[in-house]
């Protein structure tokens, strides 16, 4: 019979093995985040807006996107992620999973999970929605898979990345269109990535929001 701490190292060696490539996302704090809801927030805070929120474009009510606070003082919407494939327990960096606006409900009675739109033209940035949950049938849940990559900016400071089909990764940038500041996937110069920092957000502040929208 072997040895329990055979079984015990062989399976360190696979945890190990799996996340090489994969550190855990830290919040502000330096955390590490497992489970529960974030605050994204811009690195460099000013005149350019706040945390992340659920907005129109173009007049129409419907669909809601992924959008910015106009107030820097705003934490917005908090978010969730799931679904990533390695089995560990925390968030980990540069690899795929599914980010959700954590509220319960909207005006449109949609899924906020996010979801990035087909382009209206091949010169035109992709925006990221709030959209279908990534298991619902007959939809492309590959456009809601995304990235969390470490900047040089600042300490536990990060990207978003589009990496469809886990192939030619696009950073998640900011642009202005239809009235609205809201988050695409799109190269430079159209957009420069948004690099942010996570908060993390108690349960009373995120009930809060969820009321306040509904």
């Amino acid at each position: 019979m072997m040895n329990p701490m055979f079984y015990f190292l062989l399976a360190l060696t696979a945890v190990l093995a799996t996340t090489a490539n994969a550190g855990p996302v830290l919040d502000i704090d330096g955390d590490i985040i497992f489970h529960g809801s974030y605050y994204v927030i811009p690195v460099i805070r000013g005149p350019e807006g706040g945390g992340l929120t659920l907005t129109p474009r173009n007049g129409n009510q419907c669909p809601l996107f992924i959008g910015q606070e106009r107030s820097e003082v705003e934490r917005g919407i908090p978010v969730k992620f799931s679904n990533w494939r390695s089995r560990v327990g925390f968030v980990p960096e540069s690899e795929n999973l599914n980010i959700k606006m954590d509220v319960e409900a909207t005006i449109c009675a949609q899924s906020t999970y996010w979801w990035v739109t087909p382009a209206p033209s091949h010169w035109r940035s992709l925006f990221i929605a709030a959209g279908p949950k990534p298991e619902a049938g007959g939809e492309d849940s590959s456009r809601s898979f995304f990235q969390i990559r470490k900047t040089e900016t600042k300490l536990n400071a990060y990207k978003f990345a589009f990496c469809r089909d886990g192939n030619d990764c696009i950073d998640v940038g900011k642009n202005v269109e239809g009235g609205v500041q809201g988050l695409v996937v799109s190269r430079p110069p159209f957009a420069t990535p948004f690099e942010v920092v996570f908060v993390k957000a108690t349960e009373k502040q995120t009930s809060s929001k969820t009321m306040s929208i509904i």
